[in-house]
């Protein structure tokens, strides 16, 4: 059983697996993406935020999900241009999963028993965050509407 972040392998954007521990001792910023949804502009706001901080050890994690109205149909690559080419991005883009359901990704099934959501058990919808600190085990979730430059205060409390 998963006990902290530093328990998952993800995969990378390229398919080449990532473990989360090499992140111990750094807060990371995990988001469930789409490019073609209305929250899609925060890609922006979310690389200002990983501009600014990533020299302090802060990271995010981006993971394409196409569950949320078929938003994010694209393949792993053109995900990854789009984010790039579009918004500037430079932080992780990963490979496309699923938050909810039986395909739920490991991940994002720990997430939400640590931060659950007015849901519960699910994401609501794109761009829900999940800020987890460097101890890797506590979790604070902001809702897809909440624009990045509003998780600046939490962000600066855990690095």
């Amino acid at each position: 059983m998963e006990n902290s972040l530093y328990d998952f392998t993800v995969k990378n954007n390229d398919g080449s697996e990532l473990s989360l521990s090499t992140l111990r001792d750094k807060p990371v910023l995990i988001v469930n993406t789409a490019s073609k949804c209305g929250f899609t502009g925060q890609y922006t706001g979310l690389e200002e935020l990983y501009q600014e901080y990533k020299e302090k050890g802060f990271t995010i994690l981006a993971f394409p999900c196409d569950q949320f109205a078929h938003q994010e149909p694209g393949t792993n690559a053109e995900i990854a241009e789009f984010c790039k080419l579009n918004h500037g991005v430079t932080f992780p883009i990963m490979s496309k999963i699923e938050v909810n359901g039986k395909g739920a990704d490991p991940l994002y099934v720990w997430l939400k028993k640590q931060a659950p959501g007015i849901l519960g058990g699910s994401i609501k919808w794109n761009f829900t965050k999940f800020l987890v600190g460097k101890d890797g085990k506590s979790v604070e979730r902001f809702a897809s509407k909440t624009e990045p430059k509003e998780l600046k205060t939490s962000i600066e409390g855990g690095l």
